[in-house]
């Protein structure tokens, strides 16, 4: 029997039982605690409980959480369906706990629970897609990838007279845009559209300093649309125009 896919809202009626088969649970939207085989976590976007069968566990979400759940109520179709991935799989769903997923397992769950899931032929195919994707590798929940703040910095400096989007920075950094926004947060202290402006800022200063650049092609160079914006934006930063940074720059130099 293929794998049974549902949408599932829980709430703060927190539930506790066990079933035979395994079940894995897929974060959506919110955050739903999560207790298994005596193991806390809080399922949320990008994150997947797994419960394998006949184990106890608890859940509930006093805020609400919405998640995409996988009943897999016969082991004998794994075998059947996911070739020499199978093996892989099975040892997923015999470890208990929290995984976190890839941005691109993350996209492809949020693809199947916008699908027609009662549909027989898209939810058999896409659980066998989604079980071969997690048997190629997650990571446990507990276990933060290194954050590669240098590669970024790298990336918005080369990039700064363009626009700069959040989800592409998380692509690099190969993390869902919210995860990405907490990490950025953890790791610097500013959200990632703070630093960028700070840099775009630090650049256009540096340029303004160091070349005779029309202040205009200084602006464009770093990201601004407009002289008068850029102006705006260093008189908040430096409390100084594009001018002032310059006489001061070479009064410094005289001195």
């Amino acid at each position: 029997m293929p794998p049974i896919l549902s949408l599932r809202h829980y709430n703060h009626d927190q539930i506790i039982h066990s079933h035979e088969h395994v079940q894995l649970v897929f974060g959506l939207r919110g955050q739903l605690d999560f207790e298994v085989a005596g193991q806390g976590s809080r399922i949320q976007q990008q994150l997947l409980a797994v419960v394998p069968g006949d184990t106890r566990h608890a859940c509930g979400s006093s805020q609400g959480s919405h998640c995409l759940v996988v009943d897999i109520t016969d082991r004998a179709w794994l075998q059947q369906r996911l070739g020499h991935h199978a093996d892989a799989a099975q040892r997923l769903l015999d470890r208990p706990g929290a995984v976190r997923l890839s941005p691109m397992q993350s996209q492809l769950v949020g693809w199947l629970a916008a699908s027609p899931i009662n549909d027989p032929i898209i939810s058999e195919q896409g659980a066998a897609l989604l079980l071969v994707s997690l048997a190629s590798g997650c990571e446990p929940a507990g276990q933060e990838r290194p954050f590669a703040l240098a590669a970024l910095q790298a990336y918005i400096d080369r990039h700064l007279s363009h626009p700069l989007q959040v989800r592409d920075l998380a692509t690099i950094a190969g993390l869902s845009v919210q995860r990405f926004h907490a990490r950025f947060v953890s790791e610097t202290g500013m959200t990632p559209q703070e630093f960028v402006r700070l840099r775009r800022l630090q650049q256009g200063h540096a340029l303004l300093v160091g070349t005779q650049l029309p202040v205009g092609e200084v602006a464009a160079r770093v990201g601004y649309a407009s002289q008068s914006a850029f102006t705006a934006a260093l008189g908040r930063q430096y409390g100084l125009t594009p001018r002032a940074i310059r006489r001061e720059a070479r009064d410094n130099s005289r001195a």
